[in-house]
């Protein structure tokens, strides 16, 4: 950086800064006349297609994969709000905030998730009712679900609707009660929705304009 400030390459308000120690507002900065990228932060909502993954350890393609190269050395790093399993699709947020991501995620929140299932056999019509009572229990858990809202489509497709994050939660509610799921969206977290977003497709969104969504009461 010192180096950039004696090149001449770092300017503030058309200005070369005296030393790097200077407070300055971000959007205030220019790089060879460039302004910085998102120096405000970034978040953005993202339509994750099946078959990628939400990490930066594992093998395999990565949501990373599908956003610019330069935002992948972003500091704080870019990170996912929550996870989506590799064989589900759908709504996934990314925010380099760490408080707006503990904000989302935090579980006394009780957001609500909508995810689109569907499934390898018929419901039997009885699933609504076990989904909203409280007391299904996932297998290797001692603490059951809390109560869920099914809305069903047809025979084999419903929506889900859980407020809590457990690992594979959707396909081991339905394991549990005898079915299995073949195909997995989240659509929705709270208020937002995918509005349009086709698979691997991605907009910025202003963190208040995401938290309104989020946090809607127009949940239904």
């Amino acid at each position: 950086m010192r180096i950039w400030l004696r090149q001449g390459f770092i300017e503030v308000d058309g200005n070369i800064p005296a030393s790097t120690a200077v407070r300055v507002a971000p959007a205030s900065v220019r790089i060879q006349g460039e302004k910085l990228d998102h120096p405000q932060g970034l978040t953005l909502i993202f339509h994750k297609p099946v078959g990628c993954i939400c990490s930066r350890k594992e093998e395999g393609r990565l949501v990373y994969d599908y956003l610019p190269e330069q935002w992948m050395l972003r500091e704080p790093k870019l990170s996912c709000v929550g996870r989506l399993d590799m064989d589900t699709s759908g709504l996934l947020i990314l925010t380099d905030d760490g408080q707006l991501n503990h904000r989302l995620t935090a579980p006394n929140r009780k957001v609500p998730k909508h995810y689109l299932v569907r499934l390898d056999r018929s419901l039997q019509g009885n699933e609504t009712e076990i989904f909203a009572s409280g007391a299904l229990l996932l297998d290797g858990e001692q603490t059951p679900c809390l109560p869920a809202i099914l809305n069903v489509h047809d025979a084999m497709e419903a929506e889900l609707i859980i407020t809590e994050g457990r690992y594979h939660q959707i396909r081991r509610m339905f394991a549990a009660i005898g079915n299995h799921v073949v195909a997995l969206q989240r659509s929705r977290i709270g208020g937002l929705s995918l509005d349009g977003l086709s698979p691997e497709e991605y907009r910025i969104i202003d963190k208040d304009a995401l938290l309104d969504g989020v946090f809607s009461t127009d949940q239904a």
